[in-house]
C-alpha cells in the first residue's frame, strides 16, 4: 500500500454485488404477477428478460475478486431470497474465505421500506445497498457481469480514504435528450402507442443524477466498472433527502424518472472536494461483436496492463461458442492470477 494509507485492517474494504437468477421459476412468476398488476409486459424496457437471466456470471465476479483483490474483507451478494451456492468452490480454491461471503436479502436493506418490495429494479435496489449491516465505510459496488482480470491494489479504488473516481467529464447529453423526446412524441401521439417507453439511456440517467445535486454545465461520466463508494456520504445524503430516496425506490421496474445511485455518489464526492480523478481502466465484451473483434478485445485485455476489469454485457444472448470462449478465457485468467494473490 502507498505511504499515505494505513494497514488494511484499519481501513477495510468490502465488496457488494447485485445478483438475480432470472431462471428461477418462483422469481419469474413473481415478476410476471407484478407486470400484470402494473399493466406492463416483458417488452417494457425495465422488464426485458435480458435484465434477469443469469449465466453464472456471479461465479466469475466473486472468484475474480478473491483472486485479484484478496484484501477485500467481505463480499455481500444482494438477492431476492436466492443463493448462488458458491461456498464449496470458494472453500476449494480459497480455504477460509467462504465465511467472508454473505447473502443479503432485499428485506434487510429495505427494512422500514417494505412497501416497495418485491423490487425487480437494480436502480432501486442499488440505492439501498449502503444499508447492509456491517458494511465497511468504503466499499466497492459491482454488477455481476463485471470481472477483475488483473491485480488490484487498495489505492486503485481508495486513496487517502476517498474513492478514486474513474471516468471523464462530458457536456450534458442534449442530442440524446432531443432524440428521446422525439421518439416519445412520435410513438405516443402519431403511432398511438400510449405505453411506449424508449430504451433507457445510460447517459441521460447519469446526467439526471448530476443535476439533482446541482451540476449545470457538465457531468462526470463513468462506465461499467467496480464503483468505489463511501457509505457515510450516501447515508448522510439520503437521510437528508428521504423523499428523494423513497421516490427512486418506489419503481418496481426501471423507469426514466430514476437516477443512478453510483452517478449520484460520484457527484457528491466531487461537490465535497474529492478531486481524485483517474482514467477508465476497463473494456467491454458486447454480444454484437464479430468473432474477430471479440478476439481483438480479449487480446487487448491480455496485453494492456492498464486494463483491470472487463464487463461482459448480455452474455445470455451470445452464441454458445462465444460464451464458451469467454468462460475458458476467464478460467485461464483466474488460474494464472492465483500466483499474484499474496503480492
Amino acid at each position: 500500500m502507498s505511504a499515505n494509507n494505513l494497514k488494511e485492517s484499519d481501513h477495510p474494504i468490502d465488496a457488494v454485488i447485485l445478483w438475480v437468477d432470472g431462471n428461477d421459476p418462483v422469481l419469474t412468476e413473481k415478476r410476471n404477477n407484478y407486470l400484470n398488476i402494473e399493466n406492463k409486459t416483458s417488452n417494457h424496457s425495465g422488464a426485458l428478460p435480458t435484465r434477469f437471466i443469469s449465466n453464472n456470471e456471479i461465479r466469475y465476479c466473486v472468484l475474480s475478486i478473491l483472486t485479484f483483490a484478496s484484501f477485500v474483507r467481505n463480499i455481500f451478494i444482494v438477492t431476492d431470497d436466492q443463493d448462488p451456492n458458491l461456498n464449496k468452490e470458494i472453500d476449494r480454491y480459497f480455504p477460509g474465505r467462504s465465511n467472508t461471503l454473505r447473502i443479503v436479502d432485499h428485506k434487510e436493506i429495505f427494512s422500514g421500506f417494505e412497501q416497495y418490495l418485491p423490487s425487480f429494479n437494480s436502480s432501486s435496489i442499488e440505492s439501498m445497498i449502503w444499508r447492509i449491516k456491517g458494511l465497511s465505510e468504503n466499499f466497492i459496488y459491482f454488477n455481476d457481469d463485471v470481472f477483475l482480470i488483473r491485480k488490484i491494489r487498495p489505492e486503485d479504488w481508495f486513496s487517502d480514504s476517498k474513492p478514486v473516481l474513474r471516468g471523464k467529464w462530458k457536456i450534458p447529453p442534449y442530442k440524446k435528450m432531443l432524440s428521446y423526446f422525439i421518439k416519445i412524441v412520435i410513438n405516443k401521439n402519431i403511432r398511438k402507442n400510449h405505453n411506449y417507453q424508449p430504451r433507457l439511456s445510460f447517459y441521460l440517467r447519469q446526467w439526471k443524477a448530476a443535476k439533482l445535486v446541482g451540476m449545470k454545465f457538465r457531468y462526470y461520466f463513468y462506465c461499467h466498472i467496480p464503483h468505489p463508494l463511501n457509505k457515510k456520504r450516501l447515508e448522510n445524503f439520503f437521510t437528508e433527502n428521504k423523499e428523494l430516496l423513497e421516490k427512486n425506490i418506489s419503481y418496481r421496474f426501471r423507469s426514466e424518472h430514476q437516477f443512478i445511485m453510483p452517478a449520484l455518489a460520484y457527484h457528491l464526492e466531487i461537490l465535497n472536494g474529492n478531486k481524485q480523478f483517474a482514467k477508465l481502466n476497463l473494456t467491454y465484451l458486447h454480444p454484437y461483436y464479430s468473432n474477430k473483434r471479440l478476439e481483438r478485445k480479449i487480446s487487448k485485455c491480455e496485453n494492456d496492463a492498464c486494463i483491470k476489469s472487463v464487463c461482459v454485457q448480455s452474455l445470455e444472448i451470445m452464441d454458445n461458442e462465444v460464451q464458451e470462449r469467454i468462460f475458458k478465457w476467464m478460467d485461464r485468467i483466474l488460474s494464472t492470477g492465483k500466483d499474484d494473490r499474496k503480492l
